[in-house]
C-alpha cells in the first residue's frame, strides 16, 4: 500500500463528529468500524512514517559500515569475499586463495599478515569501498531537498545489494564446513554467510526508496510544471 495517500479528515453533523480515514480510493467512518478494524485503519496510516525510517535505517547503516571500512580488521574481513568474486578479484594483487594463509581474527596483529595485506591491495581497496558506500548513504540522506539525487543514491545500493548477494554463490566461507556434522554446505549458512542473506532486505528497501524517491521528484515537476503554465497563460492570451 506505499503507493496510496492516506488522508484523515473529520466531518461534523448535527448530533456528532465522524471521523474518516481515507486510503486509496476507499473511505472508512473510523467511528463505525469494530476495535479490530480500527487498528489496522490507524496503522495504514503510518506509511510515510514507515518510509521516513526506513530511508533512515538505509542511512545509518551505509554510513556506519562505509566508516567501518577504514579499519584495517574490517578492511581483513572481506578479503574472502572480494577474492573469490569474479566481479571484484582484480581489485587484489595477489591470487584468490593465497588470502587463506594471511587471515586474521578480528582484533588480532600479525605483522607479517598485515604486510602480506597492504601489498595485496586489501586496505586501499577497503577504503575506497568505504568512500563508496558512505557517498551511497549520503545520497539517500538528500531526498528531503533533492529527491531525483536520493533516486541514484537507491539505485547504486540495488546494484551494491545485487552484488553482496552474489558472494553467496561465489564465496566458498559462506557455508558450513565439512568438519565432520552433516550440516554443513547448502542451505547451512556460516556467521558470514548469514550476514551477507540480510542484503535481501536492503535490496528490498533500496527498490522502495528508488520508487518512492522518484515518484516525490516527478510530482514536484508536475507542480512547478503546472506553475508555470498557469503563469504564463495570460500572456499567451494577449499575444
Amino acid at each position: 500500500m506505499s503507493g496510496e495517500r492516506v488522508q484523515e479528515r473529520s466531518v461534523t453533523t448535527t448530533e456528532t463528529e465522524i471521523e474518516t480515514v481515507a486510503i486509496g480510493d476507499t473511505t472508512f467512518c473510523v467511528s463505525k468500524v469494530s476495535g479490530i478494524k480500527r487498528l489496522y485503519i490507524k496503522a495504514a496510516t503510518l506509511d510515510r512514517f514507515g518510509m521516513g525510517l526506513l530511508r533512515l535505517g538505509l542511512v545509518i547503516v551505509l554510513v556506519w559500515i562505509g566508516a567501518l571500512k577504514f579499519a584495517d580488521y574490517e578492511a581483513e574481513g572481506i578479503v574472502p569475499l572480494v577474492a573469490n568474486s569474479p566481479l571484484m578479484s582484480f581489485f587484489y594483487h595477489y591470487p584468490a586463495r593465497e588470502y587463506r594463509h594471511y587471515m586474521n581474527r578480528e582484533g588480532e596483529i600479525i605483522p607479517a599478515h598485515q604486510r602480506w595485506n597492504e601489498s595485496n591491495g586489501t586496505y586501499v581497496f577497503s577504503r575506497g569501498l568505504g568512500i563508496l558506500i558512505v557517498l551511497i548513504g549520503l545520497l539517500i540522506a538528500s531526498y528531503p531537498i533533492l529527491p531525483q539525487v536520493s533516486t541514484v543514491g537507491s539505485l547504486l545500493l540495488i546494484l551494491m545489494s545485487v552484488t553482496t548477494l552474489s558472494f553467496l554463490v561465489s564465496t566458498p566461507e559462506v557455508w558450513v564446513p565439512a568438519l565432520g556434522a552433516s550440516t554443513h554446505g547448502f542451505p547451512y549458512l556460516s556467521g558470514a554467510g548469514r550476514l551477507i542473506i540480510k542484503d535481501a532486505i536492503m535490496l528490498g528497501a533500496a527498490v522502495v526508496t528508488l520508487s518512492d524517491s522518484a515518484s516525490t521528484w516527478l510530482k514536484k515537476q508536475s507542480v512547478i510544471g503546472h506553475a508555470m503554465t498557469k503563469n504564463t497563460s495570460p500572456l499567451r492570451r494577449a499575444l
